[in-house]
């Protein structure tokens, strides 16, 4: 299973029907949900490691109720995370255009409208893991491509703004506008990635990925530390 894969439409089952299964915390992220989180961790300000945002997929009660029925499963399930991660980013990466926001779909009245306000609160709970870091831009020339993600995926909005997502219809104008906007956001954090980057001087060889890892578990560098997901 190589990490740089987009996952199958059976993989990507696989994943969601675990999410969704009694051995996930109640509020686990859903596949819209975590597709919105993990996009926000991919295209912010700063890269944060996988040890720091894995317990947010699971939920608030990770803790107690995460169950896997083997170290197989749980290898399985961490794998397809990351790939699931390092779609997103390869996407941004070779073909940002081709990046569309995982909404749900509802039937309203004889039309099919978007629902992005899962994938919303996913990316507004990526962005809360750095919050500082994500200041500049509510500051920036393109605040304002920000405010449908604010709308849908805030934990609270003012009261006079509810009016505008109180139907399908509005929910379904702000999701559009979410996919059209998250490329110049992309674009406002890779550029200052970008200007920050300094080259660095290598101090030590380059550990191979089937040498012992340096963290000391024992386990070989690439099935470790080695593992985690692709970021930009």
């Amino acid at each position: 299973m190589r990490l740089d894969e987009p996952l199958s439409d059976q993989e990507f089952d696989e994943l969601d029907q675990f999410l969704l299964s009694d051995r996930c915390p109640e509020d686990a992220m859903t596949m819209d949900t975590l597709h919105g989180f993990l996009t926000a961790i991919v295209i912010g300000p700063e890269t944060i490691p996988m040890s720091e945002w894995l317990p947010h997929v699971w939920g608030s009660e990770s803790g107690n109720a995460l169950k896997f029925q083997s170290d197989q499963e749980s290898e399985r399930i961490m794998k397809l995370l990351m790939r699931f991660m390092n779609e997103i980013a390869i996407t941004f990466d070779i073909a940002p255009k081709e990046f569309e926001p995982l909404f749900c779909e509802h039937e309203w009245k004889g039309k099919t409208l978007a629902d992005g306000e899962a994938w919303a609160f996913g990316f507004w709970e990526g962005m809360n893991l750095r919050p500082n870091a994500w200041e500049p831009i509510w500051d920036a020339d393109i605040a304002s491509l920000m405010h449908p993600i604010y709308l849908l995926g805030a934990d609270e909005i003012e009261e006079e703004e509810e009016g505008l997502v109180d139907d399908p219809v509005k929910r379904h104008k702000l999701s559009i506008d979410i996919e059209a906007n998250i490329l110049k956001i992309h674009h406002f954090w890779l550029e200052r990635r970008k200007s920050t980057l300094t080259p660095t001087k290598r101090e030590s060889p380059k550990l191979g990925r089937n040498e012992p890892c340096l963290c000391g578990s024992g386990k070989k560098f690439k099935q470790c530390c080695g593992t985690e997901p692709i970021l930009h």
